[in-house]
């Protein structure tokens, strides 16, 4: 069974963000969108009634909110703004400057290993339940895309082509957990297959 490279940089155990955080903000969203369709509806009812018409309010609640929700899904479709005619960029170049606000996979990838990695820091059980075979699966990954094995397919080559000090770190669960420096010295050896 193979799994893929985003499969194996994905952890099951990751914790919320800030949940109280995000739903406080959602509830000022909708409170401030409920106060704006309350507001265009007194517009509009009072705007009616002076030229005499006479609507039902909840034919005016309907078409505002309506009208509000059309408003929504085209602010979050529109594109983002074009630069200015004398910060003309060649097409397909950057900016160079960091855009924040854009989805960022090798910042989702190392969000993915640093939460698990944080959370396993000082225990050893939970390296070893959670990082260790993590690590395994990224090893055999690189073993079978480079040279068509895995550690269960053929264990004698694997082991060759692993080197002795990774083999050896990814068969034995550690005692403790291994401090920084011998991670990235195991992430090098991985690198290195």
């Amino acid at each position: 069974m193979s799994a893929s490279i985003d499969d194996l940089l994905t952890f099951e155990e990751e914790q919320p963000i800030q949940a109280g955080a995000a739903r406080g903000s959602r509830v000022r969203g909708v409170l401030k969108a409920l106060a704006s369709a309350g507001a265009l509806t007194a517009v509009v009812l009072v705007g009616l009634r002076t030229v005499g018409l006479q609507v039902s309010l909840w034919v005016v609640v309907a078409g505002v909110l309506a009208l509000l929700a059309v408003r929504r899904v085209t602010t979050a479709l529109t594109p983002p703004p074009r630069p200015r005619s004398g910060a003309a960029m060649p097409a397909g170049e950057e900016d160079g400057q960091y855009h924040w606000a854009a989805r960022d996979a090798l910042r989702a990838a190392i969000n993915g290993w640093e939460r698990p990695l944080d959370w396993s820091a000082g225990n050893p059980e939970r390296f070893a339940g959670r990082i260790l075979p993590r690590l395994g699966e990224l090893a055999d990954e690189r073993l079978r895309q480079r040279h068509g094995v895995t550690r269960e397919s053929d264990p004698a080559r694997a082991r060759a082509l692993l080197g002795e000090q990774l083999s050896t770190f990814l068969d034995t669960p550690p005692r403790r957990t291994p401090s920084p420096r011998t991670l990235a010295a195991i992430v090098a050896e991985l690198e290195k297959i």
